[in-house]
């Protein structure tokens, strides 16, 4: 190899040619927290970018789903997980609470979200897990927009300050992106100095297929929740990619599309009438919704095909839950 050849390849592989300043932080970031505060949104506003899925209903996060924020100076590797409860009925929210706990082992910053105007006892919970744990801890008070007088907010954070000392408080409106500029400064002064951990164009490690799935489980949170708030769950069956290509019998330009077919499980007859809906009503919209969804987060055309199937006792069986990614 010559000289020329050898510059190229060092060019090419040193941090100079990612134009990275001398003072580069990335590093590792735990959103936790009861559910329901808003930590899903928290981190999908922060990437601007919908990664997590949310609704209404508690719980909605099952797994740790880790979202790529990127910046001129830093890299912010969030872990989005499930929330931290104490009523661990069966065994996926003994699971999804070890998921949201394991979080908290080698990461360089928790960033511990509240509801600016409500304290459960889940909070507390959660704040003694943190505890356990030598790493920093930046306050997110949450909905800091439907607080009407600054002074309400002083108690509930007298309340913090005397079970932990934080590193930082912020209150934010991550629904309304307010103040999660703020927030990222904070981050960034807690990261320690490096290159960055993934590419700085990738959002997320997550596999589209997985992808896929949270975002049908995410419209039929929200079609059927109420009805069937914890009992369903989707396993992806195919996930196959067809590129943009010539068709040989038309001789027409055909787009390129992905190919998807998603089991829904239940475990309940009931509920899977539910699911399906009037004449299937219900399944047809949970389709055309998380279809569209899906086009906008991959960039291209999605086929999609949904079925319904009764797994008794899913939620509570050790091979059933390993066998759906739990």
């Amino acid at each position: 190899m010559n000289t020329a050849e050898n510059d190229l390849l060092d060019d090419f592989f040193s941090d100079d040619a990612l134009n990275l300043p001398e003072d580069y932080r990335s590093g590792y970031v735990a959103i936790v927290g009861r559910p329901n505060v808003g930590k899903s949104t928290l981190m999908n506003h922060m990437l601007g970018q919908k990664l997590s899925i949310t609704s209404r209903k508690p719980q909605t996060t099952r797994h740790r789903i880790h979202g790529i924020l990127s910046s001129n100076d830093m890299q912010a590797v969030f872990v989005d997980t499930p929330g931290i409860h104490s009523n661990e009925v069966r065994l996926i929210n003994e699971r999804m609470n070890k998921a949201a706990l394991s979080a908290l082992v080698d990461v360089d910053l928790v960033l511990f979200v509240v509801d600016g105007e409500q304290w459960r006892d889940d909070d507390l919970l959660t704040l003694q897990k943190i505890s356990q744990t030598d790493t920093p801890v930046v306050l997110v008070i949450n909905k800091a927009d439907t607080i009407k007088d600054k002074d309400s907010i002083l108690p509930l954070i007298e309340t913090y300050h005397e079970n932990f000392e934080f590193a930082d408080i912020v209150p934010v409106s991550a629904l309304k992106n307010k103040n999660l500029d703020r927030l990222q400064h904070v981050i960034r002064s807690h990261l320690p100095q490096g290159t960055p951990i993934y590419d700085t164009e990738q959002i997320t490690d997550r596999s589209e297929r997985f992808l896929a799935s949270e975002i049908i489980r995410e419209k039929l949170m929200r079609q059927a929740g109420d009805e069937v708030p914890y009992d369903l769950t989707v396993q992806i069956d195919e996930f196959k990619d067809e590129p943009a290509h010539i068709d040989p019998k038309t001789g027409r330009k055909r787009r390129a599309v992905t190919f998807i077919d998603a089991t829904i499980f239940v475990e309940r007859n009931g509920q899977k009438a539910i699911v399906i809906g009037d004449k299937g009503s219900r399944i047809k919209q949970v389709g055309i919704a998380a279809r569209e969804d899906m086009e906008a987060l991959f960039g291209r055309k999605i086929m999609l095909n949904l079925w319904v199937k009764v797994k008794q006792g899913w939620s509570d069986d050790a091979r059933a839950l390993s066998s759906l990614g739990y």
